[in-house]
C-alpha cells in the first residue's frame, strides 16, 4: 500500500478540523451534553469512520478497506474499556460535569499523539523484526487472560474500584504546587505572583497516561490485523476522536455491558493466536524448526477476521442485555 504524502496530510488535516469542531462547538463552551446530543454526535462519528473505509476501497482496494474496518472495529470495542477507567478517574476527581468534555477531548488529543509515535515505532520494528510477531502474540494471549479474569473480578459492579494515581501524575504533583480545588476551567492558575497548576490539569495528564497504557495491547492487536501504518493510525484515530461523546451518551450503561471483559478477551486471543500463525510462516528464528518457516496452520484472512470480531461484538451485547435484564428483574423481585 503505496500512499501519497498528500493522503497523510489529508487525513491529518481531517483529524484537526474534527478536533476544532469538538473544540470550539462544544468544549469551549462549557455545558453537560444532553443524552440526545451525546447520541447525534456518536452516531455522526461512528458514520464517518465508516465511511472511510469506503473512501479507501476505490483508492487502495477492497483488501487494505476491509483491513481499515477490522481494525477501527476492534480498536472501537477495545477503547470501551477505556471508558470504564476514565469513568473511575473523573469520579475520584470530582470533575464537574460541564468540564468533563474539556477533560476527555485534550487527554484523547494526548494520547493520539502518543500512539501515532507508537504506531512509527512499531511499524519500523515489525519490517525489521519478523520475530516480534512472536511476542505481540503471546502479549495480546496474556492480555485476553488478564481480560477474562477483570470479567469475573468486576461482573457485578466496576464502580467499586478505587483509583490510584500513576507514577506521573504523583510526580508532577511533587513538582509543582496545585490548587486545592478547581478554578472554572483552567489549567494554570497565577495567585500572589506564583503559578499553580489545577486539578483540572492533573487529571487530563491521568485520562492521557492511562489511555496509553492501553495502548500497550491495542496497537499490537490492530497490527495483528494489517501491516500497513497509515491504516493503523486512521482505525486507532477514529476510535479515539469519538470517545468524548461515547462517553457522555453510555456514562452510566457501561456496567450493563456485563460480558464485555470476556468479549475483548475472546477478540485480544484471537488476534494473538493470528499473529504467531503469522510468526511461524514468516519464521527466521534458528532454533525454532532450524529457522525454517512453519506452515502447519493457515493464516486467518481478513474476511474470516471481520466476520469473528463482528459476531463476538453482537453475541457480548446480546448476551450483557439478556443477563442485565435477568438482573433487574430478579431486583424488583426481591422489593
Amino acid at each position: 500500500m503505496d500512499v501519497h504524502i498528500y493522503g497523510w496530510l489529508g487525513l491529518v488535516a481531517l483529524i484537526i478540523v474534527l478536533i476544532s469542531v469538538d473544540f470550539i462547538g462544544h468544549v469551549k463552551a462549557a455545558h453537560e451534553p444532553t443524552i440526545k446530543e451525546a447520541a447525534i454526535w456518536s452516531t455522526g462519528y461512528i458514520c464517518l469512520a465508516a465511511l472511510f473505509g469506503v473512501v479507501l476501497w476505490p483508492i487502495y482496494g477492497l483488501r487494505y478497506a476491509a483491513e481499515y474496518w477490522a481494525g477501527w472495529i476492534t480498536e472501537w470495542s477495545l477503547s470501551l474499556d477505556n471508558l470504564f477507567v476514565f469513568i473511575i478517574i473523573i469520579a475520584a476527581f470530582k470533575v464537574p460535569r460541564k468540564y468533563q468534555q474539556e477533560v476527555l477531548l485534550v487527554g484523547i488529543i494526548i494520547a493520539m499523539v502518543l500512539r501515532f509515535a507508537f504506531i512509527m515505532i512499531g511499524a519500523v520494528i515489525i519490517n525489521s523484526f519478523s520475530w516480534v510477531f512472536y511476542l505481540f502474540g503471546a502479549f495480546l494471549i496474556y492480555t485476553a487472560i488478564a481480560q477474562a479474569r477483570e470479567g469475573v473480578t468486576n461482573e457485578d459492579d466496576f464502580s467499586t474500584e478505587e483509583y490510584q494515581e500513576n507514577a506521573m501524575t504523583r510526580f508532577i504533583r511533587r513538582i509543582i504546587p496545585t490548587t486545592q480545588g478547581f478554578i472554572g476551567g483552567k489549567l494554570i492558575h497565577r495567585h500572589h505572583r506564583k503559578t499553580y497548576i489545577t486539578p483540572m490539569f492533573i487529571v487530563i495528564i491521568a485520562i492521557g497516561s492511562a489511555d496509553l497504557m492501553f495502548a500497550f495491547d491495542s496497537i499490537p492487536a490492530i497490527f495483528g490485523l494489517t501491516r500497513e501504518p497509515f491504516i493503523v493510525f486512521s482505525a486507532t484515530a477514529f476510535s479515539l476522536l469519538g470517545l468524548r461523546q461515547l462517553y457522555f451518551l453510555i456514562d452510566g450503561l457501561l456496567e450493563k455491558l456485563a460480558f464485555l471483559h470476556y468479549g475483548l478477551a475472546l477478540i485480544l486471543g484471537f488476534i494473538g493466536v493470528k499473529l504467531i500463525i503469522h510468526a511461524m510462516a514468516e519464521n527466521s528464528l534458528s532454533f525454532i524448526n532450524d529457522g525454517q518457516p512453519i506452515h502447519y496452520l493457515p493464516e486467518p484472512g481478513i474476511g474470516l477476521s471481520m466476520a469473528f470480531i463482528f459476531s463476538v461484538l453482537i453475541l457480548t451485547t446480546i448476551a450483557s442485555v439478556w443477563y442485565s435484564s435477568i438482573k433487574n428483574k430478579q431486583k424488583h423481585g426481591q422489593e
